[in-house]
């Protein structure tokens, strides 16, 4: 593979001399992405990407990407993964307002695609839409620590009945919270009772629920996906794709804000084939919410893509009454074939559009989100920083990505607050997730590794 023009891009290798290297690897459903990093300094010494290799084992994807950069089979190796189509998760809790939302919040902090939130005590009508959204883990709260009991109960006695009988975290109410645990455990459910999210109004407790997740995640999802045919890829995989990328932006945030004290933080955007993922790790404020907002946080679009979901992408930007002109069968082309690279000017002034659009309407609904429940206490308006990741922004030239930026801080719908007093640079190497996979062994590697992104040009 080709480097980018200016050094920093993929399919680069370093000299085998160099002798504390880190392989760190993302992967995906398409791509198979690969990082290896000078253990201590933080240097960037190559990337490499390779087609994901869902139709046999990813290990063997995982085996072109290190053969690649030249990596060693001993080297310390850091995976993350969203292979399979990543996390589902479905959140059912007391109240939508407080214990659901709680729960959303948690859900979206791991790194998971919400794909049901349920309130008060599930009914038929409930179950059936639940196991319409067929979640890989159900998220089970309600009540604070000694307050409402019933409800908790009734919802993991339907649980315990429902099918498919997928594992289920029970982050509730501490004082029925065991009683809760052994109503699932009875039925032969994975069960996983940790500390409750919502231990009092306006207080939340992310780390143990989160923590679960993860757990249940590498141990019952990817391991159960038939993605490999030993145990070896989910005893290497250590974190969902987001949540590793979230860790390595919550990272970023924290050193714009140690370099100035007045920034108001750090947002991110990541678009892929198949969704656009919003990260913002911001500098607390006093919030007015029965819920404490979450200050490193993400949102997950999953009609926002370039390739599997660039028609409903299409559908969302004309819904927000943007320019998709002419897009219309270049997005189906792309749905059609969602292994097609630009090879033409004109392809990639398609692609630039189709990504300017996915930004645009993903910064919209960030944004648009933030207010329904926090009154604008957690807002990205007026974020330091902005980050662009994804390949449609790493293969434009500088010219194109100047028409990109300018085309995203004209916009009147929200991306033009976020974006207004914000410097925009690109993750051409895909930083986030390996500062993010290197955080908790080697935090100067990665605090080192994450630095580099302030002082990219656009």
């Amino acid at each position: 593979m080709d480097a980018d023009a200016d050094g920093r891009g993929w399919g680069r290798r370093y000299p085998r001399e160099v002798p504390d290297v880190a392989l760190c690897l993302d992967v995906g459903s398409t791509y198979t992405k690969g990082a290896a990093v000078e253990l201590g300094t933080g240097h960037l010494l190559g990337t490499a990407e390779h087609r994901t290799t869902l139709d046999g084992d990813v290990l063997d994807g995982v085996a072109a990407v290190r053969a690649e950069l030249n990596v060693a089979v001993d080297a310390p190796t850091y995976a993350c993964s969203s292979a399979g189509g990543g996390l589902r998760l479905a959140v059912v809790g007391y109240e939508r307002e407080i214990s659901a939302e709680a729960g959303r919040r948690v859900a979206l902090s791991a790194g998971a695609r919400v794909v049901y939130v349920g309130a008060g005590r599930l009914d038929r009508a409930a179950r059936v839409a639940l196991a319409a959204a067929r979640p890989d883990v159900i998220l089970l709260t309600g009540g604070t620590d000694g307050g409402e009991e019933s409800v908790l109960l009734h919802n993991a006695a339907a649980l315990a009945a429902a099918h498919p009988r997928v594992p289920v975290v029970v982050a509730g109410n501490g004082a029925v919270r065991e009683e809760a645990a052994g109503m699932l455990a009875v039925r032969r459910r994975l069960v996983f009772p940790t500390t409750n999210v919502l231990p009092d109004i306006g207080v939340i407790e992310p780390g143990p629920a989160r923590e679960a997740i993860r757990a249940v995640f590498l141990r019952h999802v990817i391991g159960g996906k038939g993605l490999s045919r030993g145990p070896r890829f989910a005893r290497l995989v250590s974190a969902v794709t987001p949540d590793a990328v979230l860790e390595g932006v919550a990272l970023l945030g924290g050193l714009v804000r140690a370099a100035d004290a007045g920034a108001r933080g750090v947002v991110v955007v990541d678009v892929g084939g198949a969704t656009t993922d919003v990260y913002s790790a911001l500098a607390p404020e006093d919030s007015r919410s029965a819920v404490a907002p979450l200050w490193d946080r993400r949102t997950v679009e999953g009609d926002l893509g370039m390739r599997w979901s660039a028609e409903s992408l299409l559908a969302a930007a004309d819904a927000e009454r943007l320019d998709v002109r002419g897009l219309a069968q270049p997005a189906a082309r792309r749905t059609a074939a969602v292994d097609l690279l630009p090879t033409t000017a004109a392809e990639r002034a398609v692609d630039a559009r189709l990504g300017a659009l996915a930004v645009i309407v993903a910064l919209r609904r960030h944004v648009r989100e933030e207010g329904v429940y926090d009154e604008g206490s957690v807002s990205a308006s007026g974020a330091s920083l902005v980050v662009l990741s994804g390949g449609v922004f790493r293969h434009l030239d500088a010219a194109a990505r100047g028409s990109l930026i300018d085309a995203l801080r004209a916009d009147r719908g929200g991306a033009r607050a976020v974006l207004d007093r914000a410097r925009v640079v690109v993750d051409d190497s895909y930083l986030l997730a390996p500062a993010g996979l290197l955080r908790t062994a080697h935090p100067v590697t990665a605090r080192r590794l994450v630095t580099t992104l302030l002082s990219r040009d656009p």
